[in-house]
């Protein structure tokens, strides 16, 4: 089995309301729909979700160094040929959702060639994750009726609270309304996408010392070396690293610097191989991990869903696989189905992805 074709294919679709947090905010879904095909006639799918604010990749960029750089080096490749497809990939700085993208595809491929789930390839722990929903800057009432609907239609009971505004008080009272509204059983805790300095982060955290914070996630910026990890040193609660940790060194250097005590894995990133890497290093040094989202529509989720219930750690918390909720369409066949506050991994070979043809034609961006 050869690899053939790659297809990277633009689309937008609209969110229901702009998503705001520190570091920018998203009006659409501007992502890329990437299909990796073969000579036996199966296709391997992924998205890829640009985050210029985040990682430097644009809709344009992705596609362009998939179509120019990285099919030229893979196609004649085999899929089962991972670590030769990284060997070429990585000769090619940054581009981590192109990357993943393709390398999550490859992965399909080989489920469907063997007829299993990419799940019980990976480790088959289990066939359902916990959903936490992220709630985005707005008022604090907004924000509070916004987590009790999605309490109530969905039974999700773990919201992850974007911060990071200044000044920090209307985060902290954005943070107080939810837990005095939504009452002590539901679990909440906190992304600042590096909007915060550690003094303010600190203050923050002070302030919000009784609201039973799960942890918090990137409250200032990795450059700030010795004040991050001047935070963790005095901080009560664990703090996760996410946007620092976009490869398995940089997650070395958070976790050995002292300036994280948690990881955040995202398969947007890292994919499935790479992935499984950072897992495993977390895994042999005892630290935590929180299956993230890089407002991923639902391929993107279902990618997360496929690699966060296959392992015992992963599935210990409640997995980000909600954003797509936002959106006003996608592109599955067959959408996702969040019931009693969890999502269930699909039992088809690979992925399971199957996306309407209909709806591609209407929201992609290359016709």
């Amino acid at each position: 089995m050869k690899i053939t074709k790659i297809e990277a294919i633009p689309f937008s679709i609209p969110y229901r309301k702009p998503l705001r947090f520190a570091s920018g905010e998203v009006l659409a879904a501007e992502h890329v729909l990437v299909r990796v095909h073969t000579d036996d006639g199966l296709v391997g799918t992924a998205e890829a979700p640009p985050r210029a604010f985040t990682y430097g990749e644009t809709q344009a960029s992705i596609i362009g160094v998939i179509d120019t750089i990285f099919a030229p080096q893979i196609v004649g490749l085999s899929p089962l040929e991972r670590e030769s497809v990284h060997t070429r990939l990585n000769r090619t700085i940054a581009n981590p959702t192109a990357k993943s993208a393709l390398d999550m595809a490859l992965w399909d491929i080989i489920g469907q060639s063997v007829g299993l789930p990419v799940t019980d390839l990976l480790g088959g722990y289990g066939n359902r994750m916990r959903v936490a929903h992220m709630v985005g800057f707005a008022e604090p009432a907004e924000m509070v009726a916004e987590a009790g609907r999605v309490r109530e239609e969905y039974g999700i009971t773990t919201f992850k609270v974007k911060v990071g505004r200044r000044p920090i008080d209307m985060d902290v009272a954005a943070c107080r309304a939810l837990r005095e509204a939504l009452g002590d059983g539901i679990e909440l805790y906190i992304d600042g996408n590096r909007g915060w300095t550690a003094a303010d982060s600190a203050r923050a955290l002070r302030a919000m010392a009784d609201l039973d914070l799960q942890f918090a996630e990137e409250l200032c910026p990795a450059d700030d070396v010795l004040g991050r990890r001047w935070l963790v040193s005095q901080s009560s609660i664990p703090m996760f690293a996410d946007e620092s940790v976009s490869r398995p060194g940089e997650v070395t250097r958070e976790l050995l610097d002292g300036a994280a005590t948690g990881i955040s894995i995202k398969t947007a990133r890292t994919g499935f191989t790479y992935s499984q890497r950072v897992l495993f290093q977390c895994e042999g040094l005892g630290v935590d991990v929180v299956m993230g989202n890089q407002i991923d529509g639902q391929i993107g989720s279902l990618c997360s869903l496929a690699f966060g219930a296959a392992f015992e750690l992963t599935s210990r918390r409640a997995g980000e696989l909600s954003n797509f909720l936002d959106m006003t369409d996608d592109l599955l066949a067959e959408p996702l189905q969040i019931r009693d506050g969890s999502l269930r991994v699909r039992e088809a070979p690979g992925l399971g992805i199957e996306i309407d043809e209909d709806k591609l034609t209407r929201y992609r961006q290359d016709n």
